[in-house]
């Protein structure tokens, strides 16, 4: 009785009670899909992620790494474009203001 009670407080508490089986996949390798289990190591990335082999890791590791330098090109590139297109549009308007101004001989 009293562990499902446990249960029951766990359950509004935490989102993986302990007297429930964990929510989180393990069974397979995040990478590879190889199944995971049966006394074979597993080896975490992220916290959360399992792969079979470090090799797996590793390369998934290298995969993020990749994607986040071109991430941050893409948001180096829209930033440039953004200031270039900035800075040209005020200068057409200070170029646009030079010219409404006459000079009287």
């Amino acid at each position: 009785m009293a562990s499902s009670a446990a249960c029951a407080a766990g359950f509004f508490l935490d989102a993986n009670p302990p007297c429930e089986p964990s929510a989180l996949a393990l069974d397979a390798c995040a990478l590879c899909a190889r199944p995971l289990g049966g006394g074979i190591d597993i080896f975490m990335y992220r916290g959360d992620t399992p792969f079979c082999s470090e090799e797996c890791r590793y390369e998934q590791m290298q995969l993020d790494a990749v994607r986040a330098r071109r991430a941050a090109r893409s948001a180096g590139r829209r930033r440039q474009q953004q200031y270039s297109s900035s800075g040209a549009e005020s200068a057409r308007g200070q170029h646009q203001e030079s010219r409404k101004v006459s000079v009287a001989s």
